[in-house]
C-alpha cells in the first residue's frame, strides 16, 4: 500500500479561503537531502564563480515576467498588501541577485596581507576564502520571499548547497521559492526546499550533518538553536526579534518623520522584525508631532487587499493576534492612554485586522515597551533631550535596528553611532533590509551574524590564511632548535630592539640579533 503523504493547508489569512497545499517532509528528507547535497556541492564549489553566476542569472528573468503573480501569492499567503509585497520583497530580491551576481567574485578574491613586521617580510600571507559545504536556512512568514531569497542567492554563488525550510503558514510562497530555483540548470540537489514542523525542523538540522544554519525567528528559538549547534560547533547566524526605537530630534521634518514612523511601524501589519515600535519625541515638538501622527494614522485603511485600496492588510496568525492585544491591555493596565487608533473594514468576511494604534503615556514597564509587540502599534514618549532619548532607546535587550530624525545630518550621526543596534538609519528606517549592500543584524539578544552586504556574503564562507615564505634557500628559522643561551640572549635583545625607549639598547639589541641571523641560512 502506498504511504499516504501528510499535508500542510494553506490559508489566507483575510478570508480563510484555501489556497493550496504543500507536502510535509520528514527527518528522513533532510538526511538524505543533507547528503545528497554535500556530494553535489564538492562539484558545484569548485565551479569558476562567473559560471556560477552565469546559471543564477536567469532568476531574475523569472522574478521580472512572474512578479504580479508573485506578489499576489505573497499577499494572499502572509495577508500583506501587494504593493507591500512588491516593494520590500520581489524589488530588493531583483536587485539583491543583481548586486551579488556583479561582487561575488570580488568577494571569493584572495586578500593579501601587508607584512606586519619587517622582521618577517619573508613571510607573503593571503586569506581565501571557502565555502563551508551544506548551508541551512529557516526563514519565517513575514517577510517569505525576500529574506529567504537573499540567503539562498548569497549562499550559491559562494560555492555552497542550500536546504531550505520555509515556515509552515506561507508554504504557498516557499513553493514559488522553489519554483524559482528550479527555472534554472542547478545541479539536482544543489538546493532543496523542504516543508517541515518548526519544532522539528532546527534539530533535523543539525543533528544530519548542517554545515552552517541561519536561521530568522524567535529569540527563544534562536537561543536553542545555538545550544544545540554547540554540541557539534556548528557555526549559526541568527536574526532574531527587535523593539526598535526611532529618535525624532526637536529640528526634525514633522512631516517626514510622521510618515517614515507609519509606514516602518505598520507596513506589513507591523509584523516586521526592524520596524518602528518605540518612538521618543522631543519635547519641543511633541504636540505638533502627535497632532499629525493622530490625523495620518486615523486615516488609513485596513482590510483585505483585493483592490490595491488599503495601507495595511491582514495579520498572518491568530497567535500573533493574541500577543498585539495582550500587549495593548497590558499596556492600558498600567495607566497607557490610545491617542489614535484607525479604522478597519467593516466587511464581516474579512479576518485577522487589527486597528494601527497609537499608544501615549508609556512606560518601559510595559510589554508594549519592553518586549516585540510584532504588530501595528507605536507607543510614543515625550523626552526632554537627546541624552533622554538615547537612554530610552538603548535600555532594551533587544537591538535589531533605529532610527534617527534630524536636519542636521552630523548631529543626526553622532546620535546613531550612540545607539545599540545592529542598523541605524537616519531620516528613515526599516529599507535598509532592502538594500544589498549594506550588512543586516542586530545587537543584544537580536542575534550573532550578519545577512546582505559583503559581511553577509562572508557569512557564506570561512577564511583560510596561506603563508607562503618567500625565500626558499633559507635553511630554519633563528628560533628553531636547537636552542642554547645565544639563542636567547639574541631574541631577548630583539625584545628591546622592538619596543625599548632607549636608542642604546635598541643599537645594543640588533647587534645582538645579527649574531645568530647566519643560522637561516646553515642547516642543524
Amino acid at each position: 500500500m502506498e504511504d499516504i503523504k501528510m499535508m500542510t493547508e494553506c490559508f489566507n489569512p483575510a478570508t480563510g479561503e484555501k489556497l493550496g497545499e504543500s507536502p510535509v517532509n520528514t527527518v528522513e528528507d533532510v538526511a538524505r537531502a543533507i547528503q545528497k547535497a554535500k556530494s553535489i556541492q564538492t562539484i558545484w564549489g569548485k565551479m569558476p564563480v562567473r559560471e556560477r553566476v552565469r546559471l543564477l542569472r536567469p532568476v531574475r528573468q523569472f522574478l521580472s515576467e512572474h512578479a504580479d503573480e508573485i506578489a499576489e501569492t505573497i499577499s494572499r499567503d502572509n495577508g500583506k498588501t501587494r504593493i507591500d509585497a512588491m516593494a520590500t520583497e520581489i524589488l530588493p530580491a531583483i536587485m539583491a541577485l543583481a548586486y551579488y551576481s556583479k561582487y561575488a567574485k570580488t568577494f571569493l578574491k584572495d586578500r593579501h596581507l601587508k607584512a606586519g613586521s619587517i622582521l618577517f617580510a619573508n613571510k607573503r600571507s593571503y586569506i581565501r576564502r571557502e565555502s563551508f559545504g551544506v548551508i541551512g536556512i529557516i526563514s519565517p512568514w513575514n517577510y517569505p520571499f525576500a529574506i529567504p531569497f537573499s540567503e539562498i542567492v548569497m549562499a550559491l554563488l559562494a560555492g555552497n548547497a542550500v536546504v531550505l525550510k520555509t515556515a509552515s503558514e506561507t508554504q504557498m510562497v516557499g513553493r514559488l521559492l522553489e519554483k524559482c530555483f528550479q527555472f534554472v540548470e542547478l545541479p539536482q540537489g544543489l538546493f532543496t526546499y523542504l516543508n517541515l514542523p518548526g519544532k522539528i525542523a532546527g534539530d533535523a538540522f543539525l543533528e544530519n550533518g548542517i554545515d552552517k544554519l541561519f536561521f530568522t525567528g524567535s529569540v527563544a528559538t534562536g537561543k536553542y538553536l545555538m545550544k544545540k549547534a554547540s554540541e557539534k560547533l556548528t557555526p549559526v547566524v541568527l536574526e532574531l526579534g527587535g523593539n526598535d526605537a526611532m529618535i525624532v530630534c526637536e529640528d526634525a521634518d514633522i512631516d517626514r518623520a510622521v510618515g517614515g514612523a507609519m509606514w516602518a511601524g505598520l507596513s506589513n501589519a507591523g509584523q516586521s522584525c526592524g520596524g518602528v515600535e518605540r518612538i521618543y519625541v522631543h519635547e519641543k515638538i511633541y504636540q505638533p508631532f502627535m497632532e499629525l501622527l493622530k490625523e495620518k494614522v486615523e486615516a488609513l485603511r485596513i482590510g483585505y487587499d483585493a483592490d490595491i485600496d488599503v495601507e495595511i492588510g491582514a495579520m498572518t496568525t491568530q497567535r500573533q493576534i493574541d500577543t498585539v492585544n495582550l500587549h495593548i491591555q497590558d499596556a492600558l493596565a498600567k495607566g497607557a492612554t490610545i491617542f489614535a487608533q484607525s479604522k478597519i473594514s467593516d466587511n464581516p468576511n474579512y479576518h485577522h485586522l487589527l486597528p494601527a494604534t497609537v499608544l501615549t503615556d508609556v512606560t518601559h514597564e510595559m510589554l508594549v515597551m519592553r518586549d516585540e509587540t510584532f504588530g501595528p502599534v507605536l507607543g510614543v514618549m515625550k523626552v526632554k533631550d537627546d541624552d533622554e532619548a538615547i537612554r530610552l532607546a538603548n535600555d532594551s535587550n533587544l537591538g535589531l535596528t533605529g532610527s534617527v530624525w534630524s536636519k542636521n545630518r552630523r548631529h543626526a550621526k553622532k546620535l546613531a553611532a550612540r545607539i545599540h543596534a545592529g542598523a541605524v538609519t537616519i531620516n528613515d528606517h526599516l529599507m535598509s533590509h532592502g538594500l544589498a549592500e549594506t550588512p543586516w543584524g542586530g545587537f543584544k539578544e537580536s542575534g550573532i551574524g550578519r545577512t546582505h552586504g559583503r559581511l553577509g556574503f562572508d557569512e557564506m564562507t570561512q577564511p583560510q590564511v596561506i603563508i607562503n615564505d618567500i625565500l626558499p634557500f633559507a635553511k630554519r628559522q633563528m628560533w628553531w632548535y636547537p636552542y642554547s643561551v645565544k639563542i636567547y640572549s639574541s631574541l631577548s635583545g630583539l625584545a628591546q630592539m622592538l619596543a625599548s625607549k632607549s636608542f642604546f639598547k635598541r643599537v645594543k639589541g640588533f647587534i645582538s640579533l645579527m649574531k645568530i641571523v647566519p643560522r637561516f641560512f646553515t642547516k642543524w
